[in-house]
């Protein structure tokens, strides 16, 4: 059964990796995520290398993404200067918290690159295509603030813990 439940576990970490490539997140963040949630307790960083088959920097600097969404967390052990980690234990709640903090963060993005815009195409009122941009660019704005709206939303909120 050894060999087949790590079969089962490679199975389901590649899946993982798969599944959050396909939704715009880091394929190696998706199978060291999904690896340290099938491991019973913590793994170390070397540990996570040697079972993915990764480098150390991919999954050092995807560890640090999951930790920074909360979606896994640092142990340490006395006496051991190696990273340890584990996946967050309510992974219904981390995975959205880590996907709404993830979404606020590039829309934050997204209005500071509109805002610039915005500003740049003010300097050109008379010329057609920037009032077609111009337009364009507050249907995004106004688009991109609804869906922040959203998210803080009660209804939203409420749904979310129902997951």
């Amino acid at each position: 059964m050894k060999a087949q439940g790590t079969a089962i576990k490679k199975r389901l970490v590649a899946s993982g990796g798969r599944l959050a490539q396909e939704f715009g997140f880091n394929r190696v963040a998706g199978q060291v995520l999904s690896c340290l949630y099938l491991t019973e307790g913590e793994a170390s960083l070397d540990e996570l290398e040697r079972e993915l088959g990764l480098s150390k920097a991919a999954v050092s600097l995807a560890a640090t993404q999951l930790e920074r969404l909360g979606l896994i967390h640092r142990v340490k052990k006395s006496g051991d200067r190696k990273r340890y980690y584990r996946s967050a234990e309510d992974i219904g709640s981390a995975l959205q918290h880590g996907i709404s903090t993830f979404a606020r963060t590039k829309m934050a993005l997204l209005e500071i690159d509109l805002a610039e815009v915005s500003a740049e195409l003010a300097d050109f009122p008379g010329e057609e295509k920037a009032r077609f941009l111009a337009v364009r660019v507050a249907r995004i704005r106004d688009l991109n603030q609804r869906a922040e709206r959203m998210l803080d939303h009660p209804l939203t909120k409420l749904f979310s813990k129902l997951i």
